[in-house]
């Protein structure tokens, strides 16, 4: 099904229903329900993390890196209310800490986002083609899960973001479609639907991403295991966005991947490791494993062969908080 989307998305395929006509009344009331309950207790304000971190260390450690977050409520960090608890800022501290260079954040992501915004957003990042970002980092998906975008659509436009930007000179990592089947409000059969949606939907965004030359790390339950057994410590007062626990818990996650697009990563990190099952396979098989395991990368790796392009998927280490902390504080705008 991922193959299919993507190939839809690829040559202008119409959108691929995931439901049968017989449980959309029954699915529609348990929208409404669950909608009554998610939400509540959003803060209304986004902390603005836009600044430069690390900026004590020494001047030698070279010009600062240029690290932008695009997409929606997840990138931008909405329901936390510190700057340092968004997932841009612990990115950046990260990136600093590994780096050993001060990191420049800038976030064009907007709360409430869908794919067909990348455009605008991709737009805003590369109007100024003389501070082309380093690195992108993409989250992007649960509202076109939510307001039920056809999937070859929102792949096609995220394709499309990841093709402009590499074009430009930037690396991206995108972190695919949330599992929204663990949000505690959302009760059989939705459940079950928005987490085979939301997993088609990695799926498929995993292989138009990996084919325009970027790199994927599957956010799936909001990473790993914590979100299914700590709900209430990793979502936040509205039972939809994470809390700042679990927002530590995505971004530390993704920082391995952002490092790798760098060159950061130590060299024997980035051999596959056959231990944890990690190797060289089909795209569309990749992401497919991915979409089934949170918190696993996948990137291009070799030409495409009679079975279509090749990916590289890894299981990285994550590397906890405390450890990726620089030395010195940040300075948000």
């Amino acid at each position: 099904m991922a193959r299919r989307i993507a190939a839809g998305a690829a040559y202008g395929g119409g959108g691929i229903g995931l439901a049968g006509a017989a449980t959309v009344g029954l699915l529609l009331a348990e929208v409404q329900l669950a909608r009554r309950r998610v939400g509540i207790g959003t803060p209304v304000r986004v902390p603005n993390a836009e600044g430069l971190y690390g900026g004590a260390l020494p001047a030698s450690a070279g010009p600062p890196l240029r690290l932008v977050m695009l997409g929606d409520s997840t990138a931008a960090g909405q329901g936390v209310h510190r700057a340092g608890q968004t997932p841009g800022a612990l990115l950046a501290s990260g990136l600093a800490a590994v780096a050993e260079r001060p990191v420049e954040l800038r976030s064009v992501a907007v709360p409430g986002a869908r794919s067909d915004d990348l455009d605008r957003q991709v737009g805003v990042v590369l109007a100024d083609p003389v501070r082309v970002p380093d690195v992108c980092v993409i989250m992007i998906g649960a509202n076109d899960v939510t307001h039920r975008m056809p999937a070859t659509r929102s792949v096609r436009h995220l394709a499309g973001a990841v093709r402009r930007l590499r074009t430009a000179g930037a690396e991206v990592v995108v972190g695919t479609c949330p599992d929204l089947g663990t949000i505690e409000p959302v009760r059989q059969p939705l459940r079950w639907l928005a987490r085979r949606t939301s997993r088609q939907l990695a799926a498929a965004q995993t292989i138009g991403v990996v084919e325009q030359g970027g790199r994927t790390v599957s956010l799936g339950d909001l990473l790993g295991p914590e979100f299914a057994r700590n709900p209430r410590e990793m979502f936040g007062p509205d039972n939809y966005h994470p809390s700042a626990d679990g927002y530590a818990t995505a971004a530390m996650a993704v920082l391995p991947s952002v490092c790798a697009a760098l060159g950061l990563w130590p060299a024997d990190e980035e051999r596959p490791d056959t231990s944890r099952r990690e190797g060289f396979l089909p795209v569309a098989r990749a992401a497919a494993e991915a979409a089934d395991e949170a918190g696993t990368e996948v990137a291009a790796a070799m030409p495409a062969g009679p079975r279509g392009p090749w990916a590289l998927l890894k299981r990285r280490r994550r590397r906890r908080v405390s450890e990726t902390e620089p030395q010195t504080s940040a300075q948000p705008s």
